[in-house]
């Protein structure tokens, strides 16, 4: 019995020391989210600061708590500092490799914060990939789609791949084509697309709007419609100028025809 209890007694200290660095961990994971989520609020409440760098600078502060953590849990096993560093050094070259697309994620989002091709809220394409941006940290940026889907893209791929910014400008460019058939009058049909454009308050007069034939068809004579307006107002200007135009369309007599053959007969 006493050997038993010997055996506990040497082991209490080791025990005692689990159940520090448990607290340890734990209050020091709730302290990282704590200080980080204060620092996010505190830079993004600064008008000068774009939120993209206050999301970043939040998530190297979190990083930083937890090695701390880490340090001092390690310390309570009686692993000191000095000797973290010099195993780390050591390690470095086996981490580097093991983590080689990890690392290559982190220096990316380092280069996305300083030339910043896209922000938070902005709708972009990434190699193919497009969403709104919500979030930008040392690993990953996260997107969502315009059906609510969420999608991570690690830096490195958002880094190495073609980026469309669709919201980096206050204006966008809005180009429509109607067809309409050989033998109505084309004339009147661009001064419908006009009239419609200008009705539209969201369009703006400068640049003015521009309607041109650009190209003989098949089947139909195409129009093209070029509008400038806020980015934010491209989709709902265009849905709603296709249902004008073909409304005034087809008051005014213009056909949209759809493609057809014409059979010829031959007298033998």
């Amino acid at each position: 019995m006493q050997e038993i209890m010997d055996q506990l007694g040497a082991y209490a200290p080791l025990a005692i020391n689990a159940a520090k660095a448990l607290v340890v961990l734990v209050l020091g994971w709730m302290a990282a989210g704590i200080v980080s989520g204060m620092v996010r609020r505190r830079v993004n409440a600064t008008p000068r600061i774009d939120p993209t760098l206050g999301n970043f600078i939040a998530s190297i502060v979190k990083w930083v708590i937890l090695l701390m953590v880490l340090v001092a849990v390690l310390g309570l096993f009686g692993i000191e500092a000095t000797s973290l560093v010099a195993v780390l050094g050591a390690a470095t070259l086996a981490i580097g490799l093991a983590l080689q697309g990890t690392l290559s994620d982190l220096a990316a989002g380092f280069m996305l914060i300083l030339f910043r091709p896209y922000k938070l809220g902005q709708y972009v394409d990434i190699g193919g990939t497009a969403g709104t941006v919500k979030d930008l940290n040392l690993f990953m940026t996260e997107l969502v789609t315009p059906d609510n889907v969420q999608i991570i893209v690690p830096n490195g791929q958002a880094w190495g791949s073609i980026i469309t910014n669709y919201s980096a400008h206050d204006t966008r460019r809005v180009d429509m084509t109607f067809g309409i058939d050989y033998a109505d009058d084309v004339d009147r049909a661009m001064e419908i697309i006009q009239e419609q454009a200008r009705a539209d308050t969201r369009v703006h007069d400068d640049p003015a709007p521009w309607v041109r034939v650009t190209n003989l068809g098949d089947s139909s004579v195409d129009l093209t419609a070029r509008l400038w307006v806020d980015a934010a107002d491209y989709w709902e200007v265009k849905f709603a100028l296709t249902k004008a135009i073909k409304q005034a369309f087809d008051a005014n007599g213009i056909s949209i025809p759809f493609p057809h053959m014409v059979e010829i007969k031959k007298a033998g």
